[in-house]
């Protein structure tokens, strides 16, 4: 996928897929790793039905569970894998993931949304599209929780409060904002419950696709990830 281009335009796509991990996920985290394994063949191919093509795919994989019921594999997170050359390195992380832990119902969602933000994130080429993938079938705890900062694997990076992850989200001219504006996409696959749909509400550049527990990511959802990305290059 390397040296694609149209006309003289050269197109940059970073995708950071977070990834609920949880026993409560045992039933369709299959669903959503093979739905992962084959995305970027997915992407390529529409992109070829617009006559384009991506000059640099680069996938990044956050898993979270919680840091308040077993906090050593609260969050499993890679580099980005540049593809296609590093698609096997994702494909074994993606393959290696098992669902295990959680504890209550709420999940560390939100550290993983928050680590995503600030990936090193594609600054070159001609247009670039940064999209992250949050997927979960549970609500949050909030930011700031003393069961979850308490850990000692807690990343320093995580804000404590809604008010500051907002922030690093930002909108146009947010002197805070850590993602590029016209670039960013968040896509939300999530029960509609907080803070999802708040998320949803207040955040710009996202879309929110209601799911219920155990339900996974379908088919027609992976075409919605795909579609965003192709027809906004």
């Amino acid at each position: 996928m390397q040296g694609g281009q149209s006309g003289n335009l050269k197109y940059a796509v970073d995708i950071v897929m977070c990834i609920d991990a949880t026993s409560s996920m045992t039933h369709t985290l299959d669903q959503v790793k093979t739905s992962a394994l084959s995305f970027h063949h997915q992407l390529a191919g529409v992109m070829e039905a617009k006559g384009r093509s991506i000059s640099r795919l680069r996938i990044k994989v956050i898993a979270f569970r919680d840091f308040g019921d077993h906090p050593d594999d609260a969050i499993e997170e890679t580099d980005f894998f540049d593809f296609p050359a590093q698609s096997g390195d994702f494909e074994r992380f993606v393959r290696g993931l098992r669902p295990t832990g959680g504890g209550d119902l709420p999940e560390s969602g939100l550290e993983a949304l928050a680590l995503a933000l600030g990936s090193r994130w594609e600054k070159g080429l001609d247009r670039r599209r940064h999209v992250i993938v949050l997927f979960t079938d549970a609500p949050a705890h909030p930011l700031g929780a003393p069961d979850q900062t308490r850990a000692p694997n807690y990343p320093e990076s995580v804000p404590r409060s809604m008010n500051d992850l907002f922030s690093r989200w930002g909108y146009a001219g947010s002197p805070g904002a850590v993602m590029e504006n016209s670039a960013k996409r968040l896509l939300l696959f999530a029960p509609e419950e907080e803070p999802w749909v708040d998320i949803a509400e207040d955040w710009n550049n996202t879309l929110f696709f209601p799911s219920n527990a155990g339900d996974g990511l379908e088919e027609w959802e992976m075409e919605e990830i795909i579609n965003t990305i192709a027809n906004s290059l």
